[in-house]
């Protein structure tokens, strides 16, 4: 089990992040992050509500600015950049957001066409046949012209991911894409994912708390507590760590508080059942 004092430094990879913080204000979020991402690999980023996950993602796709430390991303340190630069750069990303975050107005075929007419010239007849060729891949061909109001829940899913592929990305970024769904529904994204990564040997990066999902799809895995990295590795070995806020995760054991307001609660219920009441 890799550590965050023992972190890889491979030059060959796709993304390498050295010491990375963010804060808000006055309060630091992420506490001096180190891993990297390796070509065509997908790292599965864990971590409860309120671990730092979220910023992080925030962060790697440029949405957040670290307040110190460097993020390497196919040879440019993004932490330091310009915004043209940066926007240069994002047009080799792909990002599927939680809850699909499609526009209402726009049809599944405008909404995946639209980093095409964004940021390409192509002729509309051939921002036609690759809206459709994206469709395809997501497993939603003839569903162009339907409205997001119109599909269901893992649909959604489907179509923010062929919007993410539009442009062909290297890395493709996944924010919870299991979140609100039921289990069946949730096994086709992750089915998908596994068949994107099969396909075209991209880069995968998914933040999730599902973890059923998560060792599903992951190759290597990052645990993020309180703004740190407790964990990397494996499956396997994220499986068999004696480490214990990874078994506190992996074995959902509540915190102590919890328990114990959980208890006090249970107490007071079969008080308030205690015959004579």
């Amino acid at each position: 089990m890799d550590q965050i004092d023992n972190a890889l430094t491979q030059p060959e990879a796709m993304i390498s992040l050295r010491n990375l913080r963010v804060s808000y204000g006055d309060s630091e979020i992420l506490h001096g992050i180190n891993f990297d991402v390796m070509p065509g690999e997908t790292l599965v980023i864990l971590g409860g509500s309120g671990s730092g996950k979220s910023t992080l993602l925030r962060t790697l796709v440029g949405l957040e600015r670290p307040s110190s430390g460097e993020i390497w991303l196919k040879g440019k340190n993004i932490a330091a950049i310009s915004s043209d630069e940066m926007n240069a750069i994002r047009k080799k990303i792909g990002m599927s957001f939680q809850g699909g975050a499609l526009f209402g107005s726009m049809t599944v075929g405008e909404n995946v066409a639209l980093p095409l007419r964004e940021h390409t010239k192509l002729e509309e007849t051939t921002i036609e046949i690759i809206l459709r060729l994206k469709l395809d891949q997501v497993g939603l061909a003839g569903f162009e012209n339907y409205m997001p109001s119109q599909l269901s829940g893992g649909m959604k899913k489907r179509a923010a991911v062929a919007r993410a592929l539009a442009m062909d990305p290297e890395i493709l970024f996944f924010d919870e894409p299991s979140a609100g769904l039921d289990p069946i529904i949730a096994a086709g994204v992750d089915q998908l994912i596994l068949e994107l990564k099969q396909a075209f040997h991209m880069t995968i990066i998914v933040v999730t708390h599902e973890l059923a999902s998560a060792f599903l799809i992951a190759d290597r895995m990052v645990l993020i507590d309180k703004g740190n990295v407790v964990a990397i590795g494996s499956t396997e070995e994220m499986r068999s760590s004696t480490h214990p806020r990874v078994r506190q995760f992996l074995d959902r054991i509540a915190e102590p508080e919890v328990s114990q307001e959980l208890d006090y609660l249970q107490m007071l219920t079969e008080e308030y059942r205690r015959p004579g009441r």
